[in-house]
C-alpha cells in the first residue's frame, strides 16, 4: 500500500490521465461529427456506445500490451518494405478517416437543399452504422494512447485509471461538443479539417514518417483560437435586440 502516499505515483496518474484526454480528442471530434447526423433521441445512446467501445478497445490493448509491442515487428515485405501489423492498422485507419472526412466535407457543401440553400440535411443516419464506424478507428487511435500509458506508468492500475479517467471527461463533453459543432457549420469544417490532417498524420506513420505530435497540436491550437476570435467577431457584430422596442 506504498503507493497511496507516494506522490511519484498520484503525478504520473494526473500527467497520463491529462495526455490521454488529449490524444482522445481526434476520437471525440468524429464521434461528434458522426452523432449529429443521427436523430436527436440516438444521440446520447451513440456517444455512450462509441466512448464504451473505446474504452474497451484501450483496455483490451492494455491487458495484451507485449503482443501490442510485438506489433511493430515486420511480419512480410511488400516492394522491398518491411510491413508490420501497426502500419496496416494505422495505414488502414488514416484512410478511412481521410475518405469519411472528405465525404463528409462534400456532404455539407454540395448537398444542401436546392430550394432552401443553408437549410440543414435531414437527419436520417442509423444508429448501427454508425456505432460500427466508431468501432473501425478506436484500435487505430487507441495505438497511441497504449504506447503512451505504457511508457509513462509502471503500475498497470495507473495505465487503467488514467484511460478510464479520461474516457469519463469525455464522455461528459461528448454531448456539448456534439451541440456546439451543430450550431456552428464553420467549426465543423474546421474539425473535418482536423479529421484530414489526423488521417495524413496516420497514413504518414504507416509508411515509417513520423510527424511530432506537437506540431498537429499547435497547427489545431492556432486554428482553433481563430476560430474562436471568428466567433466573437460575428457575436459582436450582431444586431442587440431589444425586449421592450421603442414605440
Amino acid at each position: 500500500m506504498e503507493w497511496l502516499t507516494d506522490p511519484q505515483t498520484w503525478l504520473s496518474l494526473v500527467t497520463l490521465s491529462a495526455l490521454e484526454i488529449v490524444l482522445g480528442i481526434d476520437n471525440l471530434i468524429f464521434l461528434a461529427i458522426l452523432t449529429n447526423r443521427l436523430p436527436d433521441s440516438d444521440k446520447p445512446r451513440a456517444e455512450r456506445m462509441g466512448l464504451g467501445f473505446a474504452l474497451a478497445s484501450r483496455l483490451a490493448l492494455l491487458g495484451a500490451v507485449f503482443w501490442v509491442a510485438g506489433m511493430s515487428d515486420p511480419v512480410f515485405t511488400i516492394f522491398g518494405f518491411p510491413t508490420s501489423w501497426r502500419a496496416i492498422i494505422l495505414a488502414g485507419g488514416g484512410l478511412f478517416l481521410l475518405a469519411k472526412a472528405t465525404h463528409e466535407i462534400h456532404g455539407a457543401l454540395e448537398g444542401e437543399d436546392e430550394d432552401n440553400p443553408g437549410a440543414e440535411p435531414p437527419k436520417i443516419g442509423r444508429m448501427w452504422p454508425v456505432v460500427a464506424e466508431m468501432v473501425v478507428l478506436d484500435v487505430a487511435f487507441s495505438l497511441d494512447s497504449v504506447v503512451t500509458a505504457v511508457g509513462m506508468a509502471n503500475q498497470f492500475w495507473v495505465m487503467v485509471a488514467a484511460v478510464v479517467v479520461a474516457m469519463t471527461l469525455m464522455l461528459a463533453s461528448a454531448e456539448p461538443l456534439s451541440a456546439f459543432l451543430a450550431r456552428h457549420p464553420t467549426v465543423k469544417m474546421l474539425a473535418l479539417a482536423f479529421l484530414l490532417m489526423i488521417g495524413m498524420a496516420l497514413l504518414a506513420e504507416s509508411l515509417g514518417i513520423r510527424i511530432p505530435k506537437g506540431y498537429l497540436y499547435f497547427a489545431m491550437g492556432f486554428a482553433v483560437a481563430v476560430e474562436a476570435l471568428n466567433l466573437l467577431v460575428r457575436r459582436a457584430r450582431k444586431p442587440v435586440r431589444l425586449r421592450h422596442p421603442l414605440p
